[in-house]
């Protein structure tokens, strides 16, 4: 049985692997690679958002609404981008860990999907 979340380095194994399958997605891959131009500078900052997210260390500075912002006016991000994104995210966490923190993970990951939502993907009938 995996292990739960438990330290910074837990995350770090964590981001790493799940923008290693971001990055070879077919829906998400192409916004990523279009829009990330320094993997060796994104990756920590994603270490520091969640750690600040499911640690509460504080270590991330950023305004990730913002930054989707500007991203959604070049590529419009759509309910299928948040879906992919969750269920990669989801995906990667059941293949390495298992537990309360795991699962808090899953469920500020769909928290995020639902705001990033509400302010930038077309509404469906």
């Amino acid at each position: 049985m995996n292990k739960d979340i438990t330290t910074r380095a837990d995350i770090e194994q964590l981001v790493a692997a799940f923008y290693v399958q971001v990055r070879n997605d077919a829906v998400i891959g192409p916004v990523f690679e279009a829009a990330i131009t320094n993997w060796e500078e994104h990756l920590p900052t994603m270490y520091d958002f969640w750690e600040t997210l499911l640690f509460a260390k504080r270590n991330y500075k950023g305004n990730p609404l913002l930054k989707h912002a500007v991203l959604h006016k070049k590529y419009t991000l759509t309910q299928e981008h948040f879906k992919a994104w969750v269920e990669l995210w989801e995906q990667t966490l059941d293949h390495f860990f298992a537990g309360p923190t795991c699962e808090h993970a899953k469920q500020k990951a769909k928290h995020i999907s639902n705001v990033m939502l509400s302010h930038f993907a077309p509404k469906t009938s």
